[in-house]
């Protein structure tokens, strides 16, 4: 068996060992870019988690609180113009 096999392709030749070799070597690297990505955001949510955690109040209450205070707002802005237009 020859090493330097070619396979052919209407006329195009392509070394199957080199062929092999930089599938193999494509593989590997989208496997060591993912296992990458993955360590990237399992850090990322950690930092986020930590941060959100040392906050004072936590998102959900202001989120709640901002919501009322625009309730409230608008209300007021609706009370008001209604007052204005009788």
């Amino acid at each position: 068996m020859a090493t330097n096999q070619r396979i052919t392709f209407g006329g195009f030749q392509v070394n199957r060992g080199m062929l092999t070799a930089g599938a193999a070597l494509t593989g590997l690297g989208a496997v060591v870019g993912l296992t990458g990505a993955v360590l990237v955001c399992a850090a990322l949510a950690n930092a986020g988690r930590g941060w959100v955690q040392s906050l004072e109040t936590p998102p959900g209450e202001l989120a709640q609180r901002t919501l009322q205070q625009a309730r409230a707002a608008s209300a007021a802005g609706l009370e008001a113009w209604r007052t204005s237009v009788n």
